[in-house]
């Protein structure tokens, strides 16, 4: 089974999807966490680029052209081969993402970048994303904080991208959810942490049940 984690900037989908993989890892079911952009070697070199304060003058399609090229590399080497050898994939971000950031948040041609999502991801599909929703000044609150934490503020490029930008891709995820009832769990982002992981995987408890 695959399944995504999605959400805007500091709402604690990174945080959610380790402790998911860890669960089940406890549970007994062989699990692999990854992420976008920058699940592979390639891709963590991509990643560098996408995510440097340095780079801030990256033009929109460059962006989304890096950003196709890495998940092509990541479902190729990583998702894809896992999957075809019975592993749960959980992945933190994935294609909603950038129908989210480019598409609603830069105002790109939505059908090229579905096209491109269809054609760099082989078609894959998750089986359930969760969206971890949150106000966009708390989740821009929380990945500064962080940033500064880890001392990774040379990599905060889109915390960088002012506040009606993250409100037009957090609109655009609730969107993407309203499209997709079925596949969408829509959680809160800003319930306690514990809380919040116990439900994700109770979900998906219940999800593996269903398939057997």
């Amino acid at each position: 089974m695959f399944i995504t984690f999605e959400g805007i900037e500091g709402c604690g989908k990174s945080t959610q999807a380790e402790l998911l993989c860890r669960a089940l890892e406890q549970t007994g079911i062989p699990s692999l966490l990854t992420k976008e952009p920058g699940g592979t070697r390639i891709g963590a070199q991509i990643r560098k680029i996408l995510m440097a304060t340095s780079n801030r003058e990256l033009f929109g399609p460059a962006e989304l052209l890096l950003i196709q090229a890495d998940r092509a590399q990541h479902v190729a080497e990583v998702i894809r081969p896992a999957l075809e050898r019975g592993i749960l994939v959980i992945c933190d971000r994935f294609s909603d993402a950038t129908v989210a950031y480019q598409g609603y948040g830069r105002g790109l041609d939505m059908e090229l970048i579905n096209r491109l999502n269809h054609y760099s991801s082989q078609g894959l599909k998750p089986r359930c994303t969760f969206l971890l929703d949150c106000p966009v000044e708390i989740g821009l609150q929380r990945a500064i904080q962080r940033n500064k934490d880890h001392q990774k503020q040379a990599e905060g490029r889109f915390e960088q991208e002012d506040q009606e930008f993250h409100e037009r891709v957090r609109k655009g995820y609730l969107r993407l959810a309203d499209k997709e009832p079925s596949r969408f769990v829509i959680l809160d982002g800003t319930k306690e942490i514990q809380a919040l992981a116990q439900e994700i995987l109770s979900i998906t408890q219940r999800l593996l049940e269903e398939r057997r």
